[in-house]
């Protein structure tokens, strides 16, 4: 069988140092605040390449907790609106909810399937306070042209970077170019920790201060709340293990940019609908996302016959969640966004992929359509 994403054999490449560097924090006796969070902190805003990183619980604490900061600084009243897409994981617009603020969908791009200046501009209203866009399936949203957008708009930009680390946008790293930027280390990212984990990074110093204390109950210093904040931190040991993974981020990217062009190169246009009419330069893929109109046959075929797993990543457009109805405007179609709902399939992408492993997904999608 070709696994979709066997983290077994992904988490095996790092031993024995995840083993040294796990016991090395239990000895320690610091389990949370410690060395080993500031040293990760550290060294995962140099490799961005902004001043601040913030490790949080999770990546939709990153979100929520980056816009509640920004609304604190700048008054945000619940009837604020910030952007979003239309088509990505469902954390994004909740975590605008969370922050107390109105979640606005923008459709997506056709070809890419993120945010656009040509797909935001249409949903920018005078009650609009920021824009959130997503680096979607590994692939950077226009950061350049949206960061022009959100200027000339008087916008705050929170990058959702969470299936996006390590890549770059005219040369500088996803992460780098908003306001503030949002990753996740779920254990099937990129860069995935050993369990649930967050950052916000931003070269903003008083907003990476207020992250913090809102993510700590609130408290700059201990039984001294000056916000209603929670309990969201990165824990040691799993920043020990991020710590241990980063250096190898980009040298994976790479092999999943090789994995990448392999399936553009062998899967032939006719049967499935290729991501970014396979270009491989922009994208770290997370994800490895083709489009079909039979998606979910498709599906059935590569589990059944030929032992290849695959996933949908998402087959229900935010406007079309049952917990997001409220938001939605019935007046906007999003057809981009629903026609990716409707057709994306997730091929097997990881970084330890052998040949007879891709020699086997293309045959099984290519017979699809014999």
């Amino acid at each position: 069988m070709v696994p979709y994403y066997p983290l077994d054999r992904v988490n095996a490449a790092f031993r024995p140092a995840l083993s040294a560097a796990i016991e090395q924090v239990v000895s320690s006796g610091w389990y949370v605040g410690g060395e080993a969070l500031s040293d990760f902190e550290t060294a995962f805003a140099r490799y961005v390449g902004v001043p601040h990183c913030v490790g949080v619980g999770n990546g939709l604490d990153a979100l929520t907790l980056s816009l509640q900061a920004m609304g604190l600084r700048y008054g945000w009243t619940a009837e604020a609106e910030v952007v979003v897409p239309a088509f990505t994981f469902v954390a994004t617009a909740l975590a605008v909810v969370r922050a107390g603020y109105r979640p606005v969908f923008a459709d997506v791009d056709p070809l890419l399937a993120v945010v656009t200046p040509r797909t935001i501009e249409p949903v920018v209203t005078p009650r609009t306070v920021a824009l959130v866009p997503v680096h979607l399936y590994g692939l950077p949203a226009p950061m350049d042209a949206i960061m022009a957008l959100a200027e000339a708009h008087g916008l705050q930009v929170v990058e959702d970077a969470a299936q996006a680390h390590g890549a770059r946008v005219a040369g500088r790293r996803v992460g780098a170019w908003g306001h503030a930027a949002a990753f996740s280390f779920y254990p099937g990212k990129n860069l995935g920790a050993l369990g649930d984990g967050g950052a916000v990074v931003t070269s903003d110093a008083d907003l990476a201060r207020s992250v913090r204390l809102l993510g700590n109950y609130g408290a700059a210093r201990k039984y001294h709340h000056t916000e209603r904040g929670v309990n969201s931190r990165l824990d040691d040991l799993q920043a020990a293990v991020l710590s241990v993974k980063l250096p190898l981020l980009d040298a994976h990217n790479d092999r999943r940019r090789n994995v990448a062009a392999y399936y553009a190169s062998h899967l032939p246009a006719e049967v499935v609908a290729l991501p970014y009419g396979g270009d491989v330069a922009q994208s770290v893929f997370h994800i490895y996302p083709v489009c079909h109109p039979c998606r979910d046959a498709l599906q059935a075929h590569l589990s059944a016959h030929h032992e290849v797993g695959s996933l949908i990543h998402y087959p229900v457009a935010l406007p079309d969640q049952p917990a997001l109805a409220a938001f939605a405007d019935a007046a906007c179609l999003y057809p981009h966004a629903r026609r990716w709902a409707a057709q994306e399939l997730s091929l097997p992408i990881h970084p330890f992929m052998t040949d007879a492993e891709l020699a086997q997904v293309v045959e099984a999608v290519c017979a699809f359509g014999r």
